[in-house]
């Protein structure tokens, strides 16, 4: 069989677990068994598509056969023997069969994440693998636990805090249920109808080309969750539109980083992250999604309004290709919003779990083996590439779920998650701003040249409980260190998202990535609010929450045209300083120390009353003055 066929069937097992039907049949099977099969053939398709060289061509050597057999081998008995292994091979004892088993599944699964994510995760899972034994020879509150090197073996093989974890359980069901969904979705012309209802609703406003790439890039972004394949994927259409219309390299580069980095945090599906944290704080996905929605309009709306101003400023008009009309593209493809509709239903009406409201959603699309949209629409010969697609998409996430599972069990094994946690607190003092500042440091540097999902494990295993620590609640905590991981996606020196749309752009691309720091403002402001007040992410009293997000719109907006420098005419430098400060002024819920609801409301007044002048002021000047 080929990995094509592996990657298939793996998508297969993961869709049958999912419905029950091995429960249905009467198999009393544990999850760990599960998780041990669906490894089992995720170690064999890597082995299979990608050399050792992490290269994707050519005949497949004996060593990676022999690799393939050993994978499906030690995993296959896992699955058979799992509560054997676990409770007789006992956590507790030292059995060469438990430890054998244990050393070969942690080489096989290392070599995997090296192969399918490369080496800046490898290095990171590396550093907390050696500090397993040599961590009671560290000096200072770092100083971890003496671990033998036979517990380390048997605790991550068989330890359901390590590798069987909640990473490879959420990984295993929850994500490649919604990869699943993302494929037939694509497949069956949904990226088409995505891109032509960014044009429809925004293509003939002024600066049109832009604000399809912000529609179009946060669309994507709730299906894919991945911030470089949404570069990779829109940018090739929406890049080449935005410098015909007239936007500079730099600038349509960076629009389409923040515009797909921000899809990670987009409801209604978000990133495997969300689902992620929902599990780890053992709460509904609904909550998460609801906490996400008035950051992600905040962070959206910052972008379309400068992109706007950008045009306005720099004179860039409306698209002259044909558009096509929302009402036509609304009957051709109404039936791509069922499946949304029905994933919002089963998610909040039924309180379904993610990947059963997955499935439903995925099965709704089945209209579309009838229904076509512009030629494109499902057929039976489409099933066996969605299904070994989704399977090929998933296994770079599986080895990073797997590799996050040994970093969780060693920081439990260790005690390194409490010393880290202890170490932080005390270095901040009660000074909980300072924390966070630190944070939010750690947060982006750890971030760099990892992906989204291995980012939120590691920092929601080092930084967040320093956080909760200092008395930040549990969600605005982990919202605070999934955004600020995120902004290492366009935050120097290894900003993979602009660095991806700057290869599209030919652009600089340090330059791609501080431009898109500018456009992407808020996510670097807003966690901070949300962590001090959560009426941001809708938690507490409805007035409060309803005054603090209509301010924090009107703030935004008035800090964007601080940030372009411009609104009816060009800003000088010390208006825009002043509008900056009113803007964040206003952001500021009006309960976050005492003083804030006088700088809330002067922020709101000031700001609003220069935008009034300045309109004012232009009208009431001469026709050629204006033009001047």
């Amino acid at each position: 069989m080929t990995w094509r066929g592996l990657s298939a069937f793996m998508t297969v097992i993961a869709i049958l677990w999912n419905i029950d039907l091995f429960q249905d049949l009467g198999l009393a099977l544990v999850n760990e068994q599960y998780y041990a099969a669906i490894m089992a053939l995720a170690l064999a398709v890597v082995f299979l598509s990608v050399r050792f060289n992490r290269g994707e061509e050519g005949r497949v050597p004996w060593y990676d056969v022999l690799l393939v057999l050993l994978s499906l081998a030690v995993l296959s008995y896992v699955a058979a023997n799992f509560l054997y292994l676990r409770d007789e091979g006992g956590l507790g004892g030292s059995t060469d069969l438990g430890v054998a088993i244990g050393a070969v599944l942690m080489v096989l699964v290392i070599d995997g994440l090296r192969r399918s994510a490369g080496y800046v995760m490898l290095c990171v899972a590396g550093v907390f693998i050696l500090y397993a034994p040599l961590g009671h020879l560290v000096p200072g509150q770092l100083v971890g636990s003496r671990v033998e090197l036979w517990q380390l073996a048997i605790n991550m093989g068989f330890n359901t805090n390590a590798l069987f974890g909640i990473p490879l359980q959420v990984g295993t069901t929850i994500v490649i249920m919604f990869i699943l969904f993302g494929q037939v979705l694509m497949q069956a012309g949904g990226g088409t109808f995505f891109t032509d209802i960014a044009m429809a609703t925004v293509g003939r406003r002024r600066g049109g080309a832009a604000k399809i790439s912000v529609v179009a890039s946060g669309l994507f972004g709730t299906i894919s969750g991945t911030a470089v394949s949404n570069v990779v994927t829109t940018g090739i259409i929406t890049i080449p539109l935005m410098r015909k219309a007239g936007y500079r390299a730099t600038h349509a580069g960076a629009i389409e980083a923040i515009a797909s980095t921000g899809g990670q945090f987009m409801p209604p599906i978000m990133g495997a992250a969300a689902f992620l944290m929902a599990e780890m704080l053992e709460i509904p996905y609904a909550e998460i999604v609801l906490a996400a929605i008035v950051p992600s309009l905040l962070y959206y709306f910052a972008v379309f309004i400068q992109v706007d101003l950008i045009a306005a400023k720099e004179q860039i008009t409306f698209l002259e290709e044909d558009m096509p009309r929302a009402l036509d593209v609304l009957r051709e493809g109404w039936h791509f919003i069922l499946p949304f509709a029905v994933l919002i239903y089963t998610l909040f009406e039924l309180n379904l779990p993610p990947e059963r409201a997955a499935i439903y959603a995925t099965a709704s699309l089945a209209i579309s083996f009838v229904r076509s949209y512009r030629g494109e629409r499902l057929r039976l010969a489409d099933l066996y590439g969605v299904l070994w697609r989704t399977g090929r998409v998933v296994i770079e996430l599986l080895m990073i779920t797997a590799t996050a599972g040994f970093v969780i069990g060693i920081l439990n094994l260790t005690g390194l998650g409490f010393a880290l946690t202890f170490a932080l607190v005390e270095l901040a003092g009660e000074q909980q701003l300072v924390l966070l500042l630190i944070a939010a440091v750690i947060c982006i540097v750890l971030g760099m040249g990892m992906p989204t999902l291995a980012i939120y494990v590691l920092l929601g295993a080092l930084i967040a409980p320093a956080i909760i620590e200092s008395g930040v609640a549990d969600i605005p905590a982990h919202f605070f260190i999934l955004y600020f991981g995120m902004m290492s996606m366009i935050t120097p020196p290894i900003a993979l998202a602009a660095f991806a749309a700057s290869t599209l752009t030919k652009a600089d691309p340090m330059a791609t990535g501080f431009a898109a720091m500018k456009f992407g403002w808020t996510a670097y402001f807003v966690p901070f609010l949300f962590v001090f007040s959560p009426t941001l992410i809708l938690i507490g009293d409805p007035a409060d929450i309803l005054i603090n997000v209509v301010t924090a719109v009107i703030g935004t907006y008035l800090a964007s045209l601080a940030v372009v420098g411009y609104l009816v005419r060009p800003l000088h430098v010390a208006l825009r300083l002043v509008l900056g400060a009113t803007g964040l002024g206003a952001m500021l819920p009006w309960e976050i120390f005492d003083a804030a609801a006088l700088v809330n409301a002067a922020g709101v007044t000031c700001g609003l009353a220069i935008v009034a002048y300045e309109l004012v002021a232009v009208r009431l000047r001469p026709v050629g003055a204006r033009r001047s």
